[in-house]
């Protein structure tokens, strides 16, 4: 099923809260996405784009939506789309929010594996992914769905073990909990609706490619500088530019060239001490905003 709106219109469904709101819709401004009439407590906002609109829906809900084709595209995480079993085709892969669904349990508990939960009560937020993975590990347990708060099952005599997702431990380890296995790497991409990409393949793609241009120049700087030619070959040898560096005369002297490259920005504070070294002058390092090949 398409989007019921208008056929020239693509709608692309963003996070309206959570974790992963705030850097999505950062994501979207600078893909030149402008939202132009918009807040987290509008449903549908315009966007600079007169073709494009933006759909601001809760993270779980987004593969839905773009399954059914309320959405053509839709930016949330691997682990909703897992939990929704949603039959979406995921497009790009925009380097957000990366964590870890998990099974933990509590530090002096007895289980070794997960195995040993035969018969546990498991308390998640997950329930579909969570009983998904017991059954391909022929595990019987009793789930527990809650809300929230997943860490604090265990303490209360809610649940033996969880399944939830963290990203850099200090939750659990707060909560005193170790993690018994790992089911799924999640990261937040961008998913399309496939009967979409055939009627509104074009503005699709040139969504895509916009979000990729800014995702390809995270962590990277534009780096220019003058040298004499006789110093060009050990400037290169130095420079781990992407292809290589660009080499260009100085209008103004014969001897001098202009060097240009795109570095990795942690890279940079190395770098300036070897290319002065090497006779490099006048450096210039810039932020890059986006970048398309």
């Amino acid at each position: 099923m398409e989007n019921s709106g208008r056929s020239d219109i693509v709608r692309l469904a963003i996070p309206s809260k959570g974790r992963i709101s705030q850097p999505v819709r950062e994501l979207v401004e600078r893909s030149g996405l402008h939202i132009s009439n918009g807040d987290s407590r509008r449903l549908v906002a315009r966007t600079l784009d007169p073709h494009v609109e933006i759909l601001f829906a809760r993270p779980i809900d987004i593969p839905s939506y773009v399954e059914n084709g309320a959405a053509d595209l839709g930016i949330t995480g691997r682990d909703m789309i897992a939990e929704r079993k949603a039959r979406v085709i995921e497009l790009l892969e925009l380097g957000l929010g990366e964590a870890h669904i998990v099974v933990a349990v509590p530090e002096n508990a007895p289980y070794r594996g997960v195995k040993d939960l035969q018969h546990a009560r498991v308390a998640t937020e997950f329930p579909a992914i969570a009983s998904s993975y017991f059954s391909s590990q022929h595990v019987e347990t009793t789930l527990v769905p809650v809300s929230g708060a997943c860490e604090v099952t265990p303490q209360l005599g809610i649940a033996d073990a969880i399944v939830d997702l963290t990203s850099s431990g200090t939750t659990l380890k707060t909560h005193n909990l170790r993690v018994l296995a790992h089911i799924l790497h999640t990261v937040t991409v961008l998913i399309g609706n496939e009967g979409s990409l055939l009627h509104k393949k074009d503005k699709m793609e040139e969504i895509r490619l916009a979000l990729e241009s800014v995702v390809r120049a995270r962590g990277q700087c534009y780096l220019m500088m003058n040298a004499r030619r006789d110093q060009v070959e050990e400037i290169k040898s130095i420079l781990p530019g992407l292809s290589g560096p660009t080499v260009m005369p100085v209008a103004s002297s014969e001897d001098l060239v202009a060097v240009h490259v795109v570095v990795e920005e942690e890279r940079i504070y190395q770098l300036i001490g070897q290319l002065k070294r090497a006779g490099a002058r006048d450096i210039l390092v810039m932020p890059i905003e986006r970048m398309i090949r």
